[in-house]
């Protein structure tokens, strides 16, 4: 996902050298919008047109058209003479630069994303956090085959399902969730490359114009031919886990001999040949003390972008709690980061919904870190933080699973429904899910931090602790005292701990 932060960065970057007022700019623009006669026009532009087999929200092909693509129907060629005439107005005013624009506009993940926002404002207005009508981004659990044996796997992954979505299936999943607007898709397993779907599903998802993305293991992509192929048939960014720069302490979380070498070799791969790379790292209490050691490594490797996930006991995690860090362990570890991030000139983020606010109060508000996908200290983002900061579950992303169903996060197994017998708008708009799209159920101190729009506690940690998705994050320092409860009686976690012991 980091290129499309990168792209709008840029284009932030540019807008804020031209012109010192932008940000104010953009409140107010956004603050029109919801205006009732503009919101009835956006529910114009945002309604369904279909052309050549495909439904597309009228906008999304105005903007096709706007940056010199053809194809689109006739009501298109009409729209967008005005829709023109408009950039150029709007970027007089703002002082800005109209070619940037129609640059990052060319890339049809980011016309989605903006349709996609455009259509939240048209149906339920501005909101904090905002209310969308389909995630920026899915993590489809493509299979639970993989050829490891990951201690802390979330998805509790080995064989494949015996029910798992047939080919016909997941090529239909993809066309839903293009019809539906969501810009980004990211394969995830198991381990995706080992199931023999997976070529033509990313062939799929590039010919539609998703951001194709993967969290993988690595171990396929240290195959240069591999790798090679998924850059050809349209992969953009490439994530591969690795849990520690010591060889052996990789190998022993991953179950397989020589699982690192073959993880960094496919991170070297993934460098040479142009994706977007990163290395990510599970952090918990036996492998914290190679943070600098992994920041180390990528650096040599060359990987600019560093993602520290969060524990989060369920799978095979939920065998394995007495790994998990305290919430002053997380405290001074996203600090760490932080420090680092700055003195390395690196991307260095957290999946820690907690990272915002340690960004926000080390910096003094300079930087801010919305959600897991970047830290910025543009004005433009600082005021858009508390429309999209905190925790994405159920919110700006999703997660699928291999037989079909959709759960908010895939640390949240929650089953909201099942696209083989519902649609995804109708899973989306559960009436469970509007729980993490409003901070004001949030119970404990979450409820009522004054960081709760740009945090909000992770609801996976919530739920797999407390079978409770409002319940507070016991992973935050202001909630230690839940943690201090959770550790002093057992029994509220609902499961067998069995000790692991690293030598």
């Amino acid at each position: 996902m980091s290129s499309l932060s990168e792209n709008i960065g840029k284009i932030v970057e540019k807008k804020i050298e031209s012109s010192g007022s932008g940000a104010g700019a953009l409140i107010a623009a956004i603050r029109i919008l919801n205006r009732g006669a503009v919101r009835w026009a956006l529910r114009l532009l945002t309604k369904e047109v279909e052309f050549n087999g495909e439904r597309k929200p009228l906008m999304e092909w105005v903007l096709a058209k706007y940056v010199g693509e053809e194809q689109c129907p006739t009501v298109a060629h009409f729209v967008a003479p005005f829709f023109e005439m408009g950039m150029k107005l709007a970027t007089a005013w703002l002082h800005a630069d109209e070619e940037p624009i129609k640059e990052l506009l060319s890339d049809p993940a980011i016309r989605r994303g903006i349709v996609t926002t455009l259509r939240g404002i048209a149906l339920f207005g501005v909101t904090t956090p905002q209310k969308l009508p389909a995630p920026f981004f899915i993590v489809w659990n493509f299979t639970n085959a993989c050829n490891l044996k990951c201690i802390h796997c979330y998805q509790n992954a080995g064989k494949p399902l015996p029910n798992e979505l047939t080919l016909e299936e997941k090529l239909r999943v993809v066309k839903e969730l293009d019809e539906a607007g969501v810009p980004a898709i990211a394969l995830s397993g198991g381990e995706p490359t080992v199931h023999r779907d997976f070529w033509p599903v990313l062939a799929e998802i590039s010919r539609r114009g998703f951001y194709p993305a993967i969290a993988t293991n690595g171990t396929t992509f240290a195959n240069l031919e591999f790798a090679e192929r998924a850059k050809k048939l349209g992969l953009r960014y490439v994530e591969i886990s690795i849990d520690a720069a010591d060889p052996a302490v990789h190998d022993k979380f991953r179950g397989v001999p020589g699982a690192w070498s073959k993880a960094v070799q496919g991170l070297r791969n993934a460098v040479k040949l142009g994706f977007s790379a990163a290395l990510a790292f599970t952090v918990t209490k036996f492998n914290i003390h190679e943070v600098d050691k992994i920041l180390d490594l990528a650096q040599e490797i060359g990987v600019k972008r560093v993602v520290f996930f969060n524990f989060i006991p369920v799978g095979r995690g939920r065998e394995n709690l007495e790994i998990d860090l305290s919430p002053e362990e997380r405290e001074e570890f996203l600090r760490h980061i932080y420090k680092e991030m700055k003195k390395r000139k690196m991307e260095i983020i957290s999946t820690a919904p907690q990272y915002g606010r340690v960004v926000n109060q080390l910096s003094n508000g300079e930087d801010v870190s919305p959600t897991h996908f970047v830290v910025a200290n543009d004005p433009i983002t600082r005021e858009l933080t508390e429309f999209i900061g905190g925790c994405g579950a159920g919110r700006v992303y999703a997660a699928i699973e291999p037989e079909g169903t959709l759960t908010p996060c895939v640390f949240l197994p929650y089953p909201v429904g099942n696209l083989r017998t519902k649609s995804f708008w109708d899973i989306w708009m559960d009436p469970f899910m509007g729980n993490f799209r409003d901070r004001d159920r949030l119970e404990g101190f979450c409820g009522k931090c004054p960081y709760k729009l740009i945090c909000g506690g992770c609801r996976a940690r919530a739920y797999n602790y407390f079978d409770d998705v409002l319940a507070p994050d016991p992973g935050c320092i202001y909630n230690s005292a839940e943690w201090r409860k959770l550790t002093e009686d057992l029994a509220k976690i609902k499961v067998k701990i069995s000790p692991l012991v690293f030598k």
